[in-house]
């Protein structure tokens, strides 16, 4: 029996959700269908976002013949079956589709083989890969081709995705399915944009034959993938025992709970921008190369995505974990900030302000401040007389 994901593929634009911005009616892509000028593509987008069932409503709209690849277990002699039968097709004048899954994964040599073909118009290339496409696919098969951007799926979407396989699954097999409106919504919310960690998800729940409530729900996620609600408490809980872990200097512990969020399914950039925040507010001016370190985890996680950044983000941790702390620069910013609070816009005194006109100068502006480079301004006052002598540091 078909997976319940394949089952309920979508067939048309109709029924595919969650990418309007590329499906609408008015968008480039239905432009291009209906005009007949279909360029090459490349899918860039987090799995399960609908990338290759785009690219087979795209091949039935247009009435090519599809061709399906995977860059993992395909090569040049896969190619070369696909380009004889594309050269019998251009006799009838039928167009020819490939669809390569994860294009990033053929070296630059199998990526070169495929240029001639898509340059001379012999096939249209739709290109699928949940890497930056900038630093994995060839620039020239790029240059030929539209890059479109697949976005994570919302809850929204997700929810109608879910309603749409349980109709479809509810005919097929002639029975009622019990589940209510806030279990559909979990599974969305667990799945993390992904339609098909939702649909597998639902089929295990499906196969229980049970009536599907959030208990059933974590059950089967428990024995499938690591339950990590990250709108809720344990995403808190364990964010929080990620920086506890951290500021105590322990880097098991620290390593521990960002595993667990990954493999939960968190967003790794979520996570880097927390490194930032920790790399200043408990490390500060202990290690100022704390800070340094922890945007470039955070680059890395923006520019190559999971899982290859699951190593980076760990070099992270262990060396937050591992360094001195410092709590002043935190201190000095909440400090300052209450008394930005309580005291509003105290003026700024005139000695150090600037003075670009003539009338500025005759009211006072810049005078008697000493030029530090050249005098001794030890004695220079730089806060508001409000606060003369605070101690922020």
């Amino acid at each position: 029996m078909k997976p319940l994901a394949d089952l309920v593929r979508p067939t048309d634009f109709n029924s595919f959700f969650g990418q309007e911005k590329l499906t609408g009616k008015t968008s480039f892509l239905r432009q291009a269908i209906e005009n007949d000028n279909l360029p090459s593509l490349i899918f860039w987008g987090p799995p399960g976002t609908g990338k290759t069932t785009l690219a087979g409503i795209i091949a039935q709209e247009t009435r090519a013949d599809f061709f399906k690849l995977s860059a993992v277990n395909s090569g040049k002699k896969n190619l070369k079956e696909v380009i004889e039968k594309s050269l019998e097709n251009s006799k009838k004048n039928q167009k020819t589709i490939l669809f390569l899954d994860e294009i990033h994964r053929w070296n630059k040599a199998q990526q070169d083989a495929l240029l001639p073909y898509v340059e001379e118009g012999q096939i249209i290339l739709i290109g699928a890969t949940t890497e930056n496409p900038s630093f994995e696919v060839n620039s020239a098969l790029i240059s030929r081709s539209r890059v479109l951007v697949l976005e994570k799926l919302t809850i929204l979407a997700l929810e109608k995705i879910i309603q749409q396989a349980l109709k479809t699954f509810s005919k097929t097999n002639n029975k009622k399915i019990d589940i209510a409106k806030k279990e559909i919504k979990l599974i969305a919310e667990l799945a993390n944009g992904d339609a098909r960690m939702a649909l597998n998800t639902l089929e295990a729940c499906l196969q229980q034959d049970k009536k599907i409530n959030t208990d059933l729900i974590k059950e089967v996620l428990q024995k499938s993938h690591l339950y990590y609600d990250k709108n809720g408490e344990e995403h808190y809980n364990i964010i929080s025992a990620l920086h506890k872990s951290m500021r105590g200097g322990d880097p098991q512990g620290a390593i521990y709970w960002l595993v667990r969020m990954l493999e939960g399914g968190e967003d790794p950039v979520y996570i880097a921008r927390r490194l930032m925040r920790f790399a200043s507010e408990d490390i500060g001016l202990a290690d100022n190369h704390a800070l340094i370190l922890a945007n470039g985890v955070f680059e890395a996680c923006r520019k190559i995505g999971m899982p290859e950044c699951g190593v980076i983000l760990t070099q992270g941790v262990i060396y937050l974990s591992k360094t001195k702390k410092s709590i002043l620069a935190y201190e000095a910013y909440k400090q300052a900030k209450q008394d930005v609070k309580k005291f509003g816009n105290l003026p700024v005194p005139l000695h150090i302000r600037n003075a670009p006109t003539r009338l500025m100068k005759n009211l006072g502006y810049g005078k008697n401040y000493k030029y530090t480079p050249k005098e001794d301004s030890s004695n220079q006052q730089y806060l508001p007389n409000k606060l003369k002598n605070r101690r922020y540091f």
